[in-house]
């Protein structure tokens, strides 16, 4: 107890500690026996455990000072706070009043997971005794003396006591102001400090595979990759990023790699208060840059004060070692995946990319995932047909689950594959719940279920994820969700308010224009519809669906020559590229053609085209067949019950 009193009462150094009471480096000298921290000679205000890691650190000028043995000398079992919080609070202190910086350190330099060592040069000086006191002539004032020392000793210790309940509830004030609750995070791009441009692609990769270890977080809302990577190089401010992501906790850093080395620094602020929470360097060589990105995911898990479940713990320490070429190769395909992946010569460049990784790690279950990625992208925008893409994509992801069952975004893919193209709507929806469960932030699993939930009517359900979506990506993809789930549940007069908020945000994002068209046209607003279509038509170089959306309009306005020339040039096309029969389909049922529309729905059935999975229930160009018995036989053999 004394010992405890005596520690929380002030910084005091026991005198076999070390016979020097003034440590002198630079401008600063720390006064052991006074507990003060002075520069050029004006005193600083630092005191508490800030003031004894100092301490401790300039007993031993050079020495690596272990975390344990910081515990052990400041934070011993009896003392009930958050050690790892406190050391790091303590710290982030002391750099502060030192002026110095985690990246570029001049006195405290950080050893990853190990301990701190303080590495400028370090003066030891004696302070002078004081004065020796003068010898009692008799025992009579030696008595007096006595009595008044503990008189004075009493009400020193009772000075002391109330000082100590002070202290006391004034730390705990101070540290619930010193750690102001994080419960939602922005991952800001990482910069590139290798020196060399050519980098980038790793630097983002970094960046985003952060992102993805932290979304494995279940009480941590973190924001997707889209949103935080328009801030790249911005000069915008914390707080104002805050606010415009509406988040509390911001994490920005660096990478730096050298050969085969590879460093990460980070440092967690309070958003809006631009307020320093944390910082740490993590070191490794690249074919160990899984397990680093593990290890600053729940570093920074542990500076928010988040509690891991066990199997979050278990999944970040699972991360296992991969072949540098092939994390290189794949970095590169994700590079290429998420910049401008609407093109097809970039998706075929990542399909590239992740083979090649494949090929140098034939066990780098992320490849396999990435795989699959592409060929499912290069499907949706018709560079494929579904059947030539299914059967590879399925062979990706059952190898990359084989490998890790515990990547959210592979289950996320394969409920993809088991509702558009195998339209196996259980087991979607199983894989679905176990992607949300293994990765709670991943937006894309909030997106793409929101739309699977539309499909099927579960309106409240799908609007839910929808709000779940854009509180994790405030950009253009969840926008389009927005969109995408009042298509799918044919809320047309909600389609046009949420198409119009898109357009005036994102006016050259041609989804957006195609969306705002339907809209238009499903509450009878038809030329409105043929100027975004057209829109439309142009921002995206020739979509088929927007072009036949086109033709479905200039039908209704009476232009059927026009429609039927857009139907040519689709056929004609049909004979040298991929083009989906049920988009010929939708332009039959416009002319009034039954037959003929039912012809190609059959045909797109056969080849389980992406759109018949996707549109049959709501497409209002089809409204012409729905009471045709043939339809309603259609939608039961797909399992979309009228």
């Amino acid at each position: 107890m004394v010992r405890f009193l005596a520690r929380l009462v002030g910084f005091r150094l026991s005198p076999s500690a070390s016979s020097a009471c003034l440590h002198r480096f630079d401008n600063f000298e720390l006064d052991v026996r006074a507990g003060e921290l002075r520069k050029r000679g004006v005193k600083l205000r630092l005191q508490g455990q800030p003031l004894q890691v100092l301490a401790a650190l300039l007993q031993r000028p050079g020495d690596l000072v272990t975390r344990d043995e910081l515990r052990a000398q400041i934070w011993p079992a009896d003392t009930f706070v958050d050690f790892d919080h406190s050391l790091h609070n303590a710290i982030a202190r002391l750099r502060e009043v030192l002026g110095d910086s985690p990246q570029k350190p001049r006195y405290i330099e950080t050893l990853p997971r190990r301990g701190y060592r303080f590495i400028a040069e370090v003066e030891e000086v004696e302070a002078p005794e004081a004065a020796p006191q003068d010898k009692p002539d008799s025992p009579a004032p030696v008595a007096a003396r006595k009595q008044k020392a503990l008189t004075v000793a009493l009400v020193v210790l009772a000075l002391i006591v109330l000082g100590l309940l002070l202290l006391k509830m004034r730390a705990v004030t101070q540290r619930a102001s010193a750690a102001p609750p994080v419960r939602s995070i922005a991952v800001l791009p990482l910069d590139n400090l290798s020196g060399d441009p050519s980098q980038e692609f790793f630097v983002d990769g970094m960046t985003d595979e952060l992102i993805t270890d932290l979304a494995k977080v279940s009480s941590l809302r973190v924001i997707s990759r889209t949103s935080v990577m328009r801030y790249k190089g911005t000069k915008k401010s914390l707080p104002e990023i805050a606010r415009e992501l509406n988040v509390d906790g911001i994490i920005e850093g660096s990478v730096q790699r050298s050969g085969q080395r590879v460093r990460i620094t980070a440092q967690l602020l309070h958003a809006p208060t631009d307020r320093h929470l944390w910082a740490e360097s993590f070191d490794r060589d690249v074919g160990d840059v899984l397990k680093m990105q593990s290890e600053v995911a729940e570093a920074i898990a542990q500076q928010v004060n988040v509690q891991l479940t066990p199997q979050q713990k278990a999944r970040l320490h699972a991360a296992r070692a991969v072949n540098p070429e092939a994390y290189e190769a794949y970095l590169r395909g994700r590079f290429y995946m998420t910049t401008e992946f609407s093109m097809p010569q970039q998706l075929r460049t990542a399909q590239r990319y992740f083979q090649e990784a494949i090929r140098k790690d034939p066990g780098f279950a992320l490849a396999y995932s990435g795989l699959a990625d592409s060929y499912t992208y290069l499907a949706f925008f018709r560079q494929l047909s579904p059947e030539s893409a299914r059967r590879p994509a399925q062979e990706a992801i059952r190898k990359a689950l084989e490998l890790d069952d515990s990547i959210g975004e592979a289950h996320e893919t394969l409920a993809v594959l088991n509702w558009r193209y195998d339209w196996n709507w259980e087991a979607a929806e199983r894989e679905f719940n176990q992607a949300l469960a293994l990765a709670p932030s991943y937006s894309c699993t909030h997106e793409d279920h929101s739309l699977y939930l539309s499909q099927h009517g579960r309106r409240e359900e799908a609007l839910a994820e929808v709000r779940r979506s854009i509180e994790m990506d405030p950009s253009t993809s969840s926008a389009l969700t927005e969109a995408g789930a009042y298509y799918l549940l044919r809320d047309f007069p909600s389609l046009v308010e949420a198409s119009r908020r898109g357009v005036a945000a994102h006016p050259h994002e041609w989804l957006e224009h195609y969306y705002l068209g339907i809209g238009y046209e499903g509450t009878g607003k038809r030329l409105e519809a043929i100027s975004e279509y057209q829109m439309a038509i142009e921002m995206s170089g020739g979509d088929q669906d927007a072009t036949a959306a086109l033709a479905h309009a200039y039908v209704g306005i009476g232009r059927r020559a026009e429609a039927e020339k857009i139907l040519q040039d689709l056929q004609r096309k049909s004979k040298n590229a991929y083009v989906s029969p049920y988009i010929i389909a939708t332009i039959y049922a416009g002319l009034g053609e039954k037959n003929r529309a039912f012809e190609y729905l059959e045909q797109a059935y056969r080849e389980r085209s992406l759109e018949i999975s996707w549109s049959l229930k709501s497409d209002l160009r089809l409204d012409t067949l729905r009471s045709d018995p043939r339809f309603q036989d259609l939608l039961r053999r797909i399992g979309l019950f009228a």
